[in-house]
């Protein structure tokens, strides 16, 4: 059982790079340089993403549910790693003197695509893992596993491949290895390449360690009657008013993490004049915080339940989205800064650092809490319900963001929405019950070797 439950932390190690290197850190950043027109390459971005986004909440219920019925989560994984894999590996393609902008984003949908759907078939394996008193802390150690091997790849793309722009050097000033050219931007293209072979690689413990207990022949009839079990748990959804007032609570609370996540790096350089690198090292500093409290967390999870642990990391978000509108250049909570202070840099990284922790601490609980809510028999379908609420809102942050610095003309005024996002995620979290609506849960036997 411990070498299974380690083949599934290697999931998230796995997967990790995507997030971290390819949405946040640096292909993200590398399109807006080719594309040169920052407002351009953001609704270009946004858009994509939120194409993918869209097809990703249409179908997850589905197959979460025929996953549910037919059994064999597995192959399932193995098909949309090959999406994952396939996807993040054609970016190698976005060259500056070729770049076709919709080539890329196809692709790049298409690697976030196997990321998610692999993602909801691995999650709905957790409660096979343990006890409802064991899962909180293994989903912390898995999710502080993950942003363990996403900062070992991020580091190792800063210092051996990622060029800067003007100079042609990595972070420790060195030429991109393997003789990859600067001038092509082969280094920072080297980034899909990278994270595909990163997945392949780790993800060899899961598929080796992890073993499904569903059968693997699929009953006749089975898509047509997980289609009709999705249909009748939609339609009862009111019914569980504790999975309801769930569904609806995480879709806000993670949709302003979300807007945390993905307007935090243009914040910091708008607003503090940051580069690049800096930005770079802001991530590192968020990533060791959420790895370490991603641990701490779980076993707050273990102890006291993700409800209270999930309503903590809301009121620091919450705290922290407050305090960034107060926070610039010049000023820092209303008291003027002199000019070359770095009090303004110093207290970004510190909510850096905070995002990192709480954020880390929430992802962690939210899916053993998703767990708790579920009904065991249906967990493929509950995670595809999770993820369909997810990325039901996901255009809800970055719309109000987008609306409000508009009117305001000030990028900090802008990013207010995120706290009325978090409040109202935090008042609907009262109407969840710790244990679900059926609080009989137990995990289901672990399978046999």
């Amino acid at each position: 059982m411990r070498k299974r439950i380690w083949g599934w932390f290697f999931f998230d190690w796995a997967s990790q790079p995507y997030n971290t290197l390819l949405i946040t850190f640096i292909f993200a950043p590398y399109v807006k340089e080719l594309i040169g027109d920052g407002a351009r390459a953001q609704t270009a971005w946004g858009f994509g993403i939120g194409l993918a986004g869209f097809l990703i909440a249409i179908l997850a219920p589905v197959l979460g549910a025929i996953s549910d019925v037919s059994g064999n989560r597995i192959r399932w994984i193995w098909g949309f790693s090959g999406l994952y894999v396939i996807g993040s590996a054609m970016l190698w393609f976005a060259a500056p003197g070729d770049f076709n902008l919709y080539q890329t984003l196809f692709f790049f949908g298409i690697g976030m695509i196997g990321m998610e759907f692999a993602t909801i078939f691995t999650n709905s394996m957790l409660p096979d893992l343990g006890t409802k008193e064991e899962i909180g802390r293994i989903s912390g150690n898995g999710w502080a596993f993950g942003y363990l091997g996403g900062l070992i790849a991020l580091v190792l793309m800063l210092a051996l491949f990622a060029e800067d722009a003007e100079t042609g050097k990595t972070l420790i000033g060195i030429d991109p290895v393997f003789g990859l050219n600067a001038a092509e931007r082969e280094g920072t293209r080297f980034v899909g390449p990278l994270t595909a072979l990163w997945y392949a690689v780790f993800m060899i413990p899961f598929f080796v360690f992890v073993r499904d207990p569903k059968p693997v022949a699929r009953p006749d009839g089975a898509v047509g009657e997980a289609l009709s079990g999705l249909r009748r748990t939609l339609r009862n959804l009111p019914r569980t008013p504790s999975l309801f007032a769930y569904l609806t609570s995480s879709m806000f609370y993670r949709d302003a993490l979300n807007g945390m996540y993905v307007f935090g790096g243009i914040y910091a350089s708008g607003v503090l004049d940051w580069s690049v690198v800096f930005i770079g090292v802001f991530g590192i500093v968020a990533i060791i915080a959420g790895a370490i409290f991603a641990v701490i967390g779980g076993r707050m999870d273990a102890r006291f339940g993700p409800k209270p642990v999930i309503s903590v990391s809301i009121l620091v978000l919450t705290f922290v989205a407050v305090s960034i509108v107060f926070v610039s250049r010049d000023a820092v909570y209303g008291v003027p800064v002199a000019e070359g202070s770095m009090l303004p840099d110093i207290t970004f990284f510190v909510f850096g650092a905070l995002i990192g922790a709480a954020g880390g601490v929430i992802q962690s609980a939210s899916r053993t809490m998703m767990v708790r809510q579920a009904n065991p028999a249906r967990m493929a379908e509950a995670f595809g319900l999770y993820a369909l609420a997810g990325k039901a809102t996901s255009f809800l942050a970055p719309t109000l963001i987008g609306i409000a610095t508009a009117i305001s003309g000030s990028q900090q005024i802008g990013v207010s929405p995120l706290i009325f996002l978090f409040l109202i995620g935090l008042i609907l979290l009262r109407y969840v019950k710790p244990q679900g609506d059926s609080p009989t849960w137990s995990a289901p036997p672990p399978p046999l070797h």
